[in-house]
C-alpha cells in the first residue's frame, strides 16, 4: 500500500525562471543517475531480502526517493513556467514536449529500466547502490555548479546531501554484515588464484595496499594457457577448401 503526502519533504521554490537549466535538471528525473532508477532499484531490491532490518532500510530509501523525484520534478515545472516567455531556442525540448518534467535526460534519450541495477543479492546489491548514490551525487554537483539561483541551489544541495547519508547507510548495513571490506560472496569458492596479482601495465609500476601484503604480485607474468585449438567450421570454409582441392 502507498499513501502520498502531497507536501515535500523539504521546500521546493525557485527565484527565475530557467528552462535551460530545466533541461539540465531533467536529468536527475529521467537519466542514468537520476532519483526514477534509485527509487525502483531499491525498492525491487527489497523483495529478495530475507534480513527485515535491511529491507526496511532498503525501503526507506526507496520511498525517500520517490519523494525526491517528485522535488526534481517540481523544480522543473517551476523553471519551465514561463518558456511562453523566452526564446525556443533555449530549451527546444520542452517547446516540443511542454513544460514540466519528462522520463528523458537532459540530451533527450528516454528512461529506460537498464539503468536499474540490482542482481537478488544482497551484499552485490548494497555495493551497486554505494556507486550509484556517488553517481547521483556528481550529477547534483555538476547541476549546483551550472545554477544562478539560490534557492535551486538549496533544493539541489539537501538532495545531495542525502545521497551521502544514503551511502553512509549502506556502508554500515554492509558492515554489520561483515562485507564492507570483504570483495567474496555467494556460495563458490574461489580459485587458487584469487590473492595473485599482475603487472600488466609496465612503466612507472607501483606497489601499494592493492599488490601488497596479503597478494602475490607477478612482476613478469607469463601466459600459461598455451594456444587455443584452431577453430573448426563445417561449412563455408571447408566446403571451399575442398572444392579447391
Amino acid at each position: 500500500m502507498f499513501i502520498h503526502v502531497k507536501e515535500t519533504i523539504q521546500p521546493v521554490s525557485i527565484g527565475a525562471p530557467d528552462a535551460r537549466f530545466g533541461k539540465m535538471l531533467l536529468e536527475q528525473f529521467g537519466g542514468a543517475t537520476g532519483e526514477l532508477t534509485a527509487a525502483l532499484q531499491y525498492w525491487v531490491q527489497s523483495f529478495h531480502v530475507e534480513d527485515p532490518s535491511i529491507r526496511d532500510m532498503l525501503q526507506d530509501i526507496a520511498v525517500e526517493e520517490f519523494g525526491h523525484l517528485e522535488m526534481v520534478g517540481k523544480l522543473i515545472a517551476q523553471h519551465t513556467s514561463k518558456i511562453d516567455q523566452g526564446d525556443v531556442y533555449d530549451a527546444p525540448l520542452f517547446a516540443m514536449k511542454g513544460v514540466g518534467p519528462h522520463f528523458i535526460d537532459s540530451q533527450g534519450s528516454a528512461w529506460t529500466a537498464s539503468y536499474i541495477n540490482e542482481g537478488g543479492n544482497v551484499v552485490r546489491d548494497l555495493r551497486a547502490n554505494i556507486a550509484s548514490e556517488a553517481g547521483a551525487r556528481q550529477t547534483y554537483e555538476a547541476l549546483i555548479k551550472h545554477c544562478e539561483d539560490d534557492k535551486t541551489k538549496k533544493v539541489l544541495t539537501h538532495l545531495l546531501t542525502r545521497e551521502i547519508t544514503h551511502t553512509n547507510m549502506f556502508m554500515k548495513a554492509l558492515q554489520a554484515m561483515g562485507k564492507l571490506d570483504d570483495p567474496m560472496f555467494g556460495t563458490i569458492a574461489p580459485d587458487e588464484t584469487v590473492n595473485v596479482v599482475f603487472n600488466l601495465s609496465r612503466g612507472e609500476d607501483y606497489r601499494g595496499p592493492w599488490n601488497e601484503g596479503n597478494f602475490q604480485y607477478v612482476s613478469e607474468p607469463r601466459a600459461e594457457g598455451g594456444l587455443p585449438p584452431d577453430p573448426v567450421n563445417p561449412d563455408d570454409e571447408k566446403i571451399k577448401r575442398v572444392a579447391a582441392e
